[in-house]
């Protein structure tokens, strides 16, 4: 169990994890919605199925490409504590028992789960051909708020939409800052990424363009929120208002020629942005 939890790197799961809850929640309070315990269980289920596929897959297609970088030669596959046959049968479990619990969910979430696979297992292969493997990533991570208030609901609206969008923005735009790390060897292999192709400053400048864009549409999400409704007070409002602080933050501690922090700007800022803006949005519906 420890060798698939470190395989599918599970504490990565604070990225998309809690937008599904907010759209799970966004759903419940919804003229549309209610609470199910049931659902609540089917859409966590769901979350952890297809993430593990998708990382597990993207380990298992990388594993050259890994066992040549000395950042990531000591993972799981390239180091051989998970054989490539175990990861296969591990992402061809975890693929049916996404499928199968979108089934129990409601019949719009099971024939779109198909869909929703292909794009969090197709982003694997999109860095060997363009550089925008970040988004293909931003819009795997951007399904979750969508797909939770599906489960809920059955029908789409534009407040999960527009999360979802700042989802794949926030995403795209750390997956850049992650990305710098790499730069020479993506160039040494022929492998695409902003960083690659842009070059390290102009990358970084992409990657503030993408979190500004972020940054206006969450306040516009909040407005909106606090419009459908009325009974919210003043945490969503804060927990938009840190997650901005936190995207401003990644950037002013990752710098073109010092970049000793960018696990700090990846995975720390990113994971407390995420957790603490879903968690006082949701807080707002019952205090």
């Amino acid at each position: 169990m420890k060798k698939y939890l470190s395989l599918i790197k599970f504490a990565h799961t604070v990225f998309a994890l809690p937008f599904a809850l907010l759209g799970f929640f966004l759903g419940v309070h919804s003229e549309a919605g209610e609470w199910s315990l049931h659902k609540f269980v089917l859409v966590i289920l769901c979350m952890v199925f297809a993430r593990s596929a998708a990382m597990a897959f993207n380990r298992l297609v990388d594993r050259e490409i890994d066992s040549r970088n000395s950042r990531t030669a000591g993972r799981e596959i390239p180091a051989g504590i998970v054989s490539p046959a175990s990861a296969r049968i591990f992402v061809l479990v975890n693929s049916m028992l996404f499928v199968l619990t979108a089934y129990f969910i409601n019949p719009i979430c099971f024939y779109l789960s198909p869909a929703a696979l292909l794009i969090v297992l197709g982003y694997s292969w999109t860095k060997r051909f363009t550089f925008l493997c970040h988004f293909v990533l931003g819009l795997g991570l951007s399904l979750a708020p969508v797909g939770a208030y599906l489960a809920v609901t059955g029908e789409f609206a534009l407040l999960p939409i527009l999360y979802g969008f700042i989802v794949l923005l926030w995403v795209s735009g750390f997956d850049i800052i992650y990305a710098l790390q790499d730069i020479d060897f993506d160039k040494s292999l022929s492998l695409h990424s902003v960083p690659a192709f842009f070059g390290k400053k102009t990358g970084l400048v992409i990657s503030t363009l993408l979190h500004v864009i972020c940054a206006a549409i969450l306040i516009v999400a909040s407005q909106l929120v606090s419009s459908a409704y009325p009974q919210l007070n003043w945490l969503h409002w804060t927990g938009s208002i840190l997650f901005v602080i936190l995207l401003a933050y990644q950037h002013l501690i990752v710098k073109p020629n010092d970049l000793s922090r960018v696990n700090l700007a990846f995975f720390t800022t990113n994971g407390i942005a995420s957790v603490a803006f879903a968690m006082l949005v949701i807080a707002d519906f019952y205090f």
